[in-house]
């Protein structure tokens, strides 16, 4: 899981970025998605060391639970409106995907090393 948060951390940070150039760089509320990813980072970073793995990796899964929650809360609305082709939309859209397939690729890991013990 430590590789895979970075991963994720890093497209995180690639969607932050993009999505405040294509808006033109008018608010700093499009590089929401970068800031998540530099946590992801940091977090994959702590998670090398074998004694700080599982907290680090809990601590990530719960950040993107949180991400993911509060960026369905604003993409709902504005999936409804018809408002899909707007960058910040296509953005949370891209973010919400990434933190959906992170949070289960962590269930999944949870529940496989529990099943190893």
């Amino acid at each position: 899981m430590p590789v895979t948060t970075r991963f994720v951390g890093i497209l995180l940070v690639v969607i932050g970025l993009g999505s405040y150039y294509l808006t033109g760089r008018t608010s700093v509320t499009a590089l929401i998605p970068a800031f998540f990813g530099v946590v992801f980072i940091a977090l994959a970073l702590v998670a090398r060391a074998e004694a700080a793995r599982k907290h680090a990796i809990h601590a990530a899964v719960a950040l993107a639970l949180i991400g993911l929650i509060g960026t369905l809360s604003r993409l709902g609305p504005a999936m409804s409106e018809g408002l899909f082709a707007r960058p910040a939309v296509m953005a949370q859209f891209l973010t919400a995907a990434v933190l959906a397939a992170y949070v289960a690729l962590g269930v999944k890991s949870f529940i496989d090393a529990r099943r190893s013990r």
